[in-house]
């Protein structure tokens, strides 16, 4: 089976070639469009392509249906709308809508002429006031931060912080017992009396393990300040917070370990915890060093 010739070829044609021969397709009486099968046995096309041409036809057919009662319309108003001569002569317009039914409307009444028509009534003249002028905004800013230089910043109210003292008082008690704990720790673990100048100050002596609580605890109340600040760099207020956090765990190990070694009788440390014990201040030098580099990074 081949396809029709249409325009000269019989290859398959596309819909635009295909509207004109559809359009001129005999139809029987009544009958507006013709159906798919028809088109399809009649162009030798498959189903898609029949009902796009379909409805192609169908569009073209409403839109015309459209443009005829639209051009009826316009003529039936434009009948209405055409001027009449009545008997004397005179060319009334036709209306598309009824005339009135009923007696002339009265007409208005007019004011007589001796009478004068009553004036503006006087207006008050208006007082014009000036507004008062805003208080200045004072600006809360925190105790220690600084005022930015070359800005006009009015005097900001002064927030009390919280006391502080009573940490002071909290802390004697821990400071004595951190203290003798680590000193104690450091006599079971070889920390003793050295004398640091020998040919200078030969009577001059110190025990060497008061490095360990002042090492240790004070790196960590430190590092916790500078964790709880909020005005350092992100990568150092998380080394602070982690460095803290683990000085102040090595430090309850260390009182821990010591009070554990005096209840049992034992005069030396093991090994293995001499060997925590001696590595510490290097720790604490290496860990100070960091967090001092971190926080002046954004300077």
């Amino acid at each position: 089976m081949t396809a029709p010739t249409i325009n000269g070829t019989r290859y398959p044609q596309p819909v635009e070639t295909l509207l004109p021969a559809a359009r001129a397709l005999d139809l029987p009486a009544g009958q507006e469009f013709p159906s798919r099968n028809r088109l399809m046995r009649e162009f030798r096309i498959g189903a898609a392509k029949a009902d796009e041409i379909l409805a192609r036809l169908k569009s073209e057919h409403a839109t015309r249906d459209r443009a005829e009662t639209l051009r009826t319309a316009m003529i039936v108003r434009g009948a209405l709308l055409t001027p009449e001569t009545d008997t004397t002569g005179t060319a009334t317009p036709r209306l598309d809508y009824p005339e009135p039914i009923g007696p002339d409307p009265a007409p208005a009444p007019t004011a007589p002429e001796s009478i004068p028509l009553p004036g503006p009534a006087p207006v008050a003249p208006v007082k014009i006031t000036t507004p008062e002028q805003d208080a200045p905004v004072s600006v809360v800013r925190h105790p220690d931060t600084p005022t930015p230089t070359g800005l006009d910043v009015t005097p900001a109210v002064r927030v009390r912080s919280a006391v502080a003292w009573p940490v002071v008082l909290l802390a004697l008690p821990a400071f004595v017992a951190i203290w003798s704990g680590w000193v104690g720790l450091g006599g079971l673990t070889g920390f003793g009396i050295v004398h640091p100048l020998p040919g200078i100050a030969d009577g001059f002596s110190l025990n060497t393990a008061i490095t360990l609580p002042i090492g240790v605890e004070t790196y960590g109340a430190y590092a916790l300040y500078v964790w709880l600040s909020g005005r350092v760099p992100n990568v150092a207020r998380r080394f602070a917070k982690w460095s803290a956090l683990g000085s102040l765990a090595v430090g309850a190990l260390g009182q821990v370990a010591y009070h554990l070694l005096v209840a049992a009788g034992i005069t030396s440390a093991p090994w293995w915890i001499t060997t925590a014990v001696a590595c510490l201040p290097v720790a604490v030098l290496g860990m100070g060093a960091a967090l001092a580099h971190l926080v002046r990074a954004h300077d």
